[in-house]
């Protein structure tokens, strides 16, 4: 039995290493035997493997009385399905959709307020809100503008600046 707990510690052991060296084994073999190993060789599916044959085998050695290669067996049945339902985890989880990232388009219509004052010929500076976060950019209006008021975005020409009316109330 010890042999089984030892193999189930190493597949522990190995899954706490692949917290920190995520991907190490997951190039090497990149490409090997037309790519059928691509995501098997993975560190968190071998650690898998190792850990539910390992505490598989000890499980079925202990409880059934059964000798080490019918023990072995069945932790290595079990290894089998916590390897694929390992692999199948890491895809689901590397191939999630996300929502897009927020752009300059999505300033267009929303207000702020002016942090320094903007000349009729130069730039000032606004703060805006983008996804629920203030972001500070520089804004050029056709008119100028105060330090303090609250401005309407017009456009945004570049990532950095966008051009501003104030509001009037």
């Amino acid at each position: 039995m010890a042999w089984f707990l030892g193999i189930g510690i190493t597949g522990v052991v190995l899954l706490a290493l692949s917290l920190v060296l995520d991907g190490v084994l997951d190039g090497a073999l990149d490409g090997a035997l037309g790519g059928a190993l691509d995501g098997w060789l993975s560190l968190p599916v071998v650690a898998g493997f190792l850990a539910m044959t390992g505490f598989g085998g000890a499980i079925a050695l202990g409880t059934t009385g059964a000798g080490p290669t019918v023990a072995a067996g069945a932790g290595a049945v079990a290894g089998l399905g916590t390897a694929w339902l390992t692999y199948r985890f890491g895809r689901l989880l590397a191939h999630d959709p996300t929502a897009s990232a927020p752009t300059g388009d999505d300033l267009v219509g929303t207000a702020g307020s002016v942090v320094t004052a903007i000349p009729a010929d130069g730039y000032g500076e606004v703060l805006l809100r983008l996804a629920g976060q203030p972001v500070k950019l520089a804004a050029r209006s056709a008119r100028p503008v105060a330090r303090g008021a609250e401005v309407w975005v017009e456009s945004a020409p570049t990532a950095t600046s966008v051009l501003v009316r104030p509001v009037d109330r």
